[in-house]
C-alpha cells in the first residue's frame, strides 16, 4: 500500500467504529475508503468485515464490562442471524445497484418515521433482558437481517437496533450492546466464507481494523455516558444522513452548487 492509505483507513476506521458503536452503516464510510486505494467492490465487501469483527470484539467487551449486554439475548438472537449470514455471503446475485440503494433508503425512511412518532420505545423500553425464547417472527426477522449482512454488511447494524427496540423491547443503549454482538457473529461467520473464496486483502482489513477498535472504544463509553436520549437522536442523524446518500442527494447537492 502506498503511505497514505495506512492514515486514511485508520482515520475511516475510527470514524465508522464510532458511528457504528452509536447507531450503525459505518461501512458506508469504509467501503469507499477501500475502493478509493483501488481494491475491487467485491474484495472491499469482504475486506470490510475484518475491521468490522476487530470493532465489535472491542464495542462487546465494552458493554459487557460496564452492565449493559444482555449476554444471553445476544446469544440466542445470533443463532437465525448467523445462519442467515453464511447465506448472504453464498449467495451471488445480479441485482440493479441504483434500484437497490432506493429499496434501502425507503426502508430507513420507515423506520425513521417510527423513531420521530414513537420515542418512548427507543428510550425506556420494555426488557433488560431477553426472556430466553425466540417467537417465529423473530426468527424470520433476524434470519432475514442475517442474510443482508452476510450478503452486504452496510446498513445492518441500524436494522439490527430497530428489530431489538421494536421486537424484544429494549431501550436504545442496550439494542446498541446486543446488536454489536450480533454483528460481531454474524460478521465473524461472513469472514470465514469470504477468506474461504480467497477475498479477503489482510494488510489493508487489519490496518482498517486498528481504527475500527479505536473508535469502538470511544463509542461504547459515549453510548452509554450519554444516554438513550441522545443516542437516538445520534441514530435519527446518522438515518438521514445515509437516506441522502443512498438517494443520491449530496450528489444533487454537488451538480447544482458546482
Amino acid at each position: 500500500m502506498d503511505w497514505y492509505a495506512y492514515p486514511l483507513l485508520i482515520l475511516a476506521g475510527i470514524a465508522a467504529g464510532f458511528v457504528n458503536m452509536l447507531a450503525g452503516n459505518g461501512s458506508l464510510i469504509t467501503l469507499p475508503a477501500l475502493l478509493f486505494l483501488g481494491l475491487p467492490a467485491n474484495v472491499a465487501n469482504a475486506t470490510n468485515r475484518v475491521g468490522v469483527t476487530l470493532q465489535n470484539v472491542v464495542g462487546t467487551a465494552g458493554f459487557y464490562r460496564q452492565g449493559k449486554l444482555d449476554v444471553r439475548g445476544a446469544l440466542l438472537l445470533s443463532i437465525p442471524t448467523v445462519v442467515g449470514s453464511v447465506l448472504g455471503a453464498r449467495i451471488a446475485v445480479n441485482i440493479d445497484e441504483a434500484a437497490f440503494r432506493k429499496v434501502l433508503a425507503v426502508a430507513m425512511l420507515v423506520m425513521l418515521v417510527i423513531m420521530l412518532v414513537k420515542p418512548e420505545r427507543w428510550i425506556t423500553g420494555k426488557v433488560h433482558a431477553h426472556s430466553g425464547r425466540l417467537s417465529v417472527v423473530q426468527v424470520l426477522v433476524f434470519f432475514a437481517i442475517g442474510v443482508y449482512g452476510g450478503f452486504l454488511q452496510a446498513g445492518v447494524g441500524i436494522f439490527l437496533l430497530a428489530a431489538l427496540v421494536l421486537g424484544p423491547g429494549y431501550d436504545v443503549v442496550r439494542a446498541n450492546a446486543v446488536k454489536v454482538a450480533i454483528v460481531l457473529t454474524l460478521t465473524f461467520a461472513a469472514l470465514i466464507v469470504f477468506q474461504a473464496s480467497s477475498l479477503i486483502a489482510w494488510l489493508p482489513g487489519l490496518v482498517l481494523g486498528i481504527g475500527n477498535m479505536i473508535g469502538a472504544w470511544l463509542g461504547t463509553h459515549v453510548a452509554v455516558n450519554k444516554g438513550t436520549g441522545w443516542v437516538r437522536w445520534f441514530v435519527i442523524v446518522v438515518v438521514l444522513v445515509s437516506t441522502a446518500q443512498l438517494l443520491g442527494v449530496f450528489k444533487w447537492v454537488g451538480r447544482v452548487l458546482g
